[in-house]
């Protein structure tokens, strides 16, 4: 995958938005990762790419040298014979890799290859930026549109939780709702507690229900190529202010089979937001969805895994079921960490060792699993496409790879309003499911994360120890494609 730098306009909200918050899923993990036996043998994958083309700026030498060392802890049994090298998948800006083109550009009156019976795509032309909040902030809840979507959920009747909004610093700034995390307010952020309504995992064993967060973005090409060449869909949670920056990145990835789904306008922590933050985030982004596509997304993610009961039944009343990722135990949650290696935070050799990790985890649970990755930068998706992704495609037992409504046994007209026909996937507006009720603590069913079981325990960089990285990324321009 080669990309160059087409322009520096914004993109330290996006990158500010990945910064470290105390939150769970980013606090280093106990113990370091063990191999795990998930492929036959196969030539080590050190020696495997050694051309250097590609290259990034900005990096102070700290984070650079930290970013550069490590060494995995496994044989990967398949690399990508184009990979870029991992020493040289570092942080910064990459200036020195072409972009690859859209698999297809799709024109007005086009259909999905998944659900032919899907309305036509609309003509974006007219789309006019300006009547679309300012990108990567949370919209104004005074203007019309979003005062409507307010009095929408309010006219559902669906209870929602008198929770207090937290504050920003995740658990270590919030003690009161830490202590209530696996009670009332059920807030994933701190303990791992899942709602009934939740997509955790796939049922059925070995299945893996693909994802890609905060896309579309410019290095989102060179992944659909990718997939499009291995048969591979997957999930695409899409932030509403890349949508309306790259609309048909979203259209190539929604006519190729790929299932869109919401994952906010700004990519903001959720449950720090007001009730009507929270339906401004969701309703802008599901209008931009809609008036690219053509069809309501009804999935979401939240951001960083950022939710309570308060913004689940939100999410609810607006017609979206909340998507998150696997979770077996505090140190066993299926995050490759990969967003991270472009702060500098985490080492493209921690991922892949987090990867392998995962897949040992894997096969010791009962269900299928759904891993947390992205398409926003460059080094994630040298990641996904050179190393992850031939990684699973050659394990034996075989995995099967699909986006999430597919991993539920579910036809993929089912993700979005226009199309479900309702007798599979009732509305969950409609009482299909419900936000509140839910299950705390962080066991998933099948078996949990013990010594016992040989699961597997993730490991992070401590970001403590590299907050210099986000005063790197603070300073990096955004790329546009």
């Amino acid at each position: 995958m080669r990309f160059a730098v087409v322009s520096a306009l914004a993109v330290p909200a996006l990158v500010s938005a990945h910064g470290f918050q105390g939150h769970a899923r980013q606090a280093p993990a106990s113990s370091a990762p063990a191999a795990a036996a998930t492929t036959a043998a196969a030539p080590a994958a050190s020696s495997a790419p050694v051309a250097a083309s590609g290259s990034a700026s900005g990096a102070s030498s700290g984070v650079l040298a930290s970013a550069l060392s490590g060494s995995l802890t496994f044989t990967p049994a398949s690399v990508n014979p184009t990979a870029v090298p991992l020493s040289e998948i570092i942080p910064g800006t990459v200036t020195t890799q072409s972009t690859v083109p859209l698999l297809t550009t799709p024109t007005a009156g086009a259909t999905p290859s998944a659900f032919p019976s899907a309305p036509p795509l609309p003509d974006i032309s007219t789309i006019n930026p300006a009547n679309y909040p300012t990108l990567d902030k949370t919209p104004p809840t005074d203007s019309a549109l979003v005062q409507q979507w307010i009095q929408d959920v309010q006219n559902t009747g669906i209870h929602i939780p008198d929770i207090e909004p937290t504050v920003l610093g995740g658990c270590p700034a919030n003690p009161v709702a830490a202590a209530d995390a696996n009670k009332t307010r059920c807030w994933w952020t701190c303990g791992g507690c899942t709602a009934d309504g939740d997509v955790t995992t796939c049922p059925d064993k070995l299945t893996w229900g693909l994802t890609y967060d905060d896309g579309p973005a410019p290095y989102t090409p060179s992944l659909l190529q990718y997939l499009e060449a291995n048969n591979l869909t997957g999930t695409i949670f899409t932030v509403g202010s890349r949508a309306i920056s790259y609309p048909n990145t979203l259209r190539d990835e929604y006519i190729s089979g790929h299932q869109i789904a919401v994952h906010t306008w700004s990519h903001p922590y959720m449950t720090t937001l007001s009730n009507d933050q929270v339906i401004a985030e969701l309703g802008w982004s599901k209008k931009i969805i809609k008036d690219v596509l053509g069809v309501t997304p009804n999935f979401w993610r939240p951001p960083y895994g950022d939710v309570d009961n308060r913004v689940r039944a939100i999410a609810t009343a607006m017609g979206l079921q909340t998507s998150m990722w696997t979770r077996i135990s505090p140190t066993a949650t299926f995050d490759t960490g990969d967003y991270d290696v472009a702060g500098g935070l985490v080492s493209p050799y921690q991922v892949l060792n987090n990867w392998d990790s995962i897949m040992g985890n894997a096969s010791t649970i009962d269900t299928g699993f759904i891993v947390l990755e992205h398409d926003l930068f460059a080094q994630s998706v040298d990641l996904a496409t050179g190393y992850i992704l031939p990684q699973a495609l050659a394990r034996n037992p075989p995995l099967k790879i699909m986006p999430i409504v597919e991993c539920l046994n579910k036809p993929m007209s089912d993700a979005y309003i226009e199309t479900n026909d309702n007798t599979t996937n009732p509305p969950i507006a409609s009482g299909g499911a419900t936000a509140a009720t839910f299950s705390s603590g962080a066991q998933q069913t099948g078996s949990s994360a013990t010594k016992s079981n040989g699961a597997v325990a993730a490991s992070y960089f401590s970001p403590d120890m590299l907050t210099s990285a986000m005063g790197l990324l603070a300073g990096l321009g955004a790329i546009v494609l």
